[in-house]
């Protein structure tokens, strides 16, 4: 497990150097070039964090807080300022105690998407790795209006071992679910894990969906824990911020997935989008293999961000 996590954060490491090259070169230019912290200290680091798609609003909060500890610590060295800049940005994206709840309890989880984000092979990722822990999944497969989404989850059903319920294409997604509940519960299982489509361009058939969707839920399943989780495109940046407020729009969104953090300059959008919208990233993607979705833990994410060596690494 420790070589898995370890193997996992190198990959981080190595999947964010497209943004740190983006952020942190900037950033440690003006720890060494400036002699005295001055507005045009924060300035200089403000900009550079929102050009590195940390977003306004966790960029305005970070600021304040680096400035309140220099005070507080009465710190006159620029260089001294990078570990309270690190840890401003730990504190900004704290995910909370509960964040996995639905582990433990018997429970319903939703993943939306639009189609080219991921969704499907994430929905996989996950059963695998909910199998590892030892939990006997159920897998959905509610996203009938892409033809190749089926015959994909039914690929990481079997890669993952679990067990699937799906309907040919075009069949009515809320009846899917509805046959899983029932499989469900005939084999004891302990998550129903829902692959559904994200159509964000119609918004009002998407809503309609997810509705009846969730009336089917709360009838034939109403003491499920509920977990619902939109998966993003990392290398979208604030596209992907704004994908996430439509689905805030449309469902009761308890978490992120942010994919294919590897290869792009954008990784700063996971804190972007845990302040602007108070949805905890719980999930990161850094590649294809099964492996290669693990839980968000903000501590690793700003550490390989800044490369900074963990203490077993």
């Amino acid at each position: 497990m420790a070589e898995e996590k370890k193997g996992f954060f190198k990959r981080l490491v190595n999947g964010l150097s497209k943004t740190r090259d983006n952020i942190v070169a900037g950033i440690d230019n003006i720890f060494s070039g400036f002699s005295a912290i001055d507005e045009d200290f924060y300035e200089e680091i403000e900009e550079i964090l929102v050009m590195g798609d940390l977003g306004i609003n966790a960029t305005t909060s970070i600021i304040e807080n680096l400035k309140e500890k220099v005070k507080e610590l009465k710190i006159k060295e620029p260089a001294e300022c990078k570990q309270l800049l690190i840890n401003s940005i730990k504190e900004q994206m704290d995910v909370g105690d509960t964040a996995y709840e639905f582990e433990n309890r018997r429970s319903v989880v939703l993943v939306i998407g639009v189609n080219g984000v991921g969704k499907t092979t994430s929905v996989g990722k996950l059963a695998g790795k909910l199998k590892d822990q030892g939990k006997k999944v159920v897998l959905a497969a509610a996203d009938t209006f892409r033809a190749a989404a089926g015959e994909q989850l039914k690929e990481w059903a079997f890669r993952a071992g679990v067990d699937i319920v799906s309907a040919g294409e075009g069949a009515d997604p809320a009846a899917v679910v509805y046959d899983a509940i029932a499989a469900a519960k005939a084999r004891n299982a302990d998550v129903l894990l829902c692959d559904t489509a994200g159509r964000l361009h119609n918004k009002k058939n998407l809503m309609e969906e997810l509705r009846k969707i969730d009336r089917i839920i709360d009838k034939e399943f109403p003491d499920a824990y509920r977990e619902t989780l939109v998966v993003l495109d990392g290398t979208t940046g604030q596209n992907a911020l704004s994908q996430a407020r439509q689905f805030k729009d449309v469902a009761n969104i308890t978490g992120i997935i942010l994919t294919k953090l590897d290869g792009t300059a954008k990784g700063g959008i996971a804190v972007a989008i845990q302040s602007e919208l108070g949805i905890p990233v719980k999930y990161i993607g850094v590649g294809e293999s099964i492996d290669d979705l693990q839980k968000f833990n903000p501590d690793e994410f700003v550490n390989a961000l800044f490369h900074v060596e963990t203490q077993e690494g």
